[in-house]
């Protein structure tokens, strides 16, 4: 039986490149020299791979460490974001103050404000119809400005659904996972708005 010859290959030396015959399996470089001119790229590349999997292995330890806790303020994040993007082109919900305003006292930055509050109605701390863009003054110098934020609420969804808003609403008790699919869902309408935008 006749062994068969090896293929040419091309060097991967990008400054050599030249064919040639290799003498041993998985031979890449023409010569010792081509070797050692690919050794710092060869490093460079296996040092960034590594570095790639030592990242991957510690977030999968940190999302394992996570509580409850945190995956509810994760969620809460990204659903704060997409009201925020939902209602950019808003006014403030309780003082109709806009980016464009020359109040200082509002100022340009914009938070996510809940009619009904998560400590007083936890079950709607998700619920989009609960949540619209407030100002900073608004929000927490001013505890929401209730009042302000109901008469423009009427305006802005209906008698109907601030009513629902206002009923009794059954208690609920989020599962990690469910925290965990609405995180995704919010961020996934997040770049669904970003790409529109």
């Amino acid at each position: 039986m006749i062994a068969k010859q090896p293929k040419p290959k091309t060097c991967r030396n990008a400054e050599c490149s030249i064919k040639f015959v290799p003498q041993r399996l998985g031979q890449a470089v023409c010569s010792p020299a081509c070797a050692l001119a690919t050794k710092d790229v060869n490093q460079q590349k296996a040092r960034k791979s590594l570095a790639q999997v030592e990242r991957r292995e510690i977030n999968v330890r940190k999302e394992k460490l996570k509580s409850r806790a945190d995956h509810l303020r994760e969620a809460q994040a990204a659903v704060n974001e997409y009201v925020r993007l939902r209602d950019a082109h808003l006014p403030c919900i309780s003082c109709d103050s806009t980016p464009n305003d020359n109040d200082l006292m509002t100022g340009s930055r914009w938070d996510a404000g809940h009619y009904r509050s998560v400590g007083s109605c936890p079950e709607l701390r998700f619920e989009p119809l609960n949540i619209h863009r407030q100002c900073v003054r608004c929000n927490r110098n001013l505890s929401g400005n209730a009042v302000e934020y109901r008469i423009r609420l009427l305006h802005r969804i209906g008698i109907d659904k601030v009513e629902w808003l206002e009923g009794p609403h059954p208690v609920r008790k989020y599962t990690v996972d469910e925290i965990k699919v609405i995180k995704a869902e919010y961020r996934a309408k997040t770049r669904e708005l970003k790409r529109a935008a």
